[in-house]
Parts: C-alpha cells; structure tokens; sequence
C-alpha cells in the first residue's frame, strides 16, 4: 500500500441470522451478504462508527413471518398487528459507547410478508427495501429514534445518505413509508 492510499476500516461485526420462516429460505444464499452489507454501513456511518470499527460486536438479526413479529409487537408495543421491522437494543448508547467486549447491539426482527407487500406497494425491489429496513434497525440498536419530529429527520437523512451509498433510492421520496 503506497502512503496515500486510505484504508476502510470495517466493522467487525458477528452477525448472527436465525430463520424462523420457510418464507426466506429461496434468499437464504443473498442475505448473509445484503445483512452484512446494510449493518456494517449503518454502523460506519452512525455518530459512533469511527470508535465502532475498532471494536467486535454481534448483532441478531430473525428473519419471521407476521405471525411471529404479530406476537412480539402485541407483548412489548402493545400493537395486535404485524409490522415490517421490530429493533430490542442491548446497549444504551445514549450515554456513550458501552464498555463490553464484544459489544452485543441487538436484536432485529424482519417480518417477510409485510416487507414483500410493503415492496410491491411502494414499488420497490424487494432486496432493497430489505436492506432499508436493515438499516433502519441497526440505528435503533445504535440509539437513533424517530419518536420526536427533529430526530427523525436525523435519522431519515442518515438512512438515505446511507442507502445512497449503497446504491439505493431515498426510501422516503413519493411513498408513504414508515418502519416501526
């Protein structure tokens, strides 16, 4: 490598996909690298990414149906209906960078048949609006949040400039999208 050349530094990142619906299993070969992609850039671009990529951390990622996130936002949202994307972050990184090593982000839940019907509705690839909603996780797990009206043009404007990067289209031009 000549002096003026830069180096990415990469997060180091175990990510940790379970199956839990027969729905996925024609992606299972494309998903290990599109979740690796979308969490890693997430990570990279967050307000903690440059500390991030120095350190191991594992992040869960449950690929469901609706029936299953239908149960979990029913128990821990009080909401008796599916929904797209469900983050449980381990880690308050609100105060700073946890201290653990590895460092253990999270669960992210992804439920197939609202995200295909999402896809269609919106008129998007299904392989992108996956890796939206990856994203979109992985900043919760990170401690972004869209409750008030300033953060979630914070963390609207991140994602798009992350999945611009990635070569994916602003999620929120012309639709009426919203992850959970």
């Amino acid at each position: 490598m000549t002096p003026a050349a830069k180096r990415t530094l990469e997060p180091v990142i175990e990510i940790d996909i379970s199956v839990q619906s027969e729905a996925w299993e024609p992606l299972e070969e494309r998903l290990q690298t599109l979740v690796n992609k979308a969490v890693s850039e997430a990570v990279k671009a967050s307000a903690f990414g440059e500390d991030l990529v120095q350190r191991e951390a594992e992040v869960s990622i449950v690929l469901a149906d609706d029936d299953f996130i239908q149960d979990l936002n029913r128990e821990y949202r009080s909401k008796d209906k599916p929904t797209n994307v469900l983050s449980f972050p381990q880690c308050d990184f609100n105060s700073g960078i946890p201290t653990e090593n590895p460092l253990f982000f999270g669960d992210i839940i992804l439920a197939y048949e609202t995200i295909e019907r999402e896809a269609v509705e919106q008129e998007k690839s299904f392989a992108d609006h996956l890796s939206h909603l990856i994203v979109h996780g992985t900043l919760h797990l990170l401690g972004y949040d869209h409750i008030e009206d300033e953060e979630a043009e914070q963390m609207e404007a991140l994602e798009i400039t992350i999945l611009r990067g990635m070569g994916i289209e602003n999620p929120y031009k012309d639709t009426n999208f919203m992850a959970e």
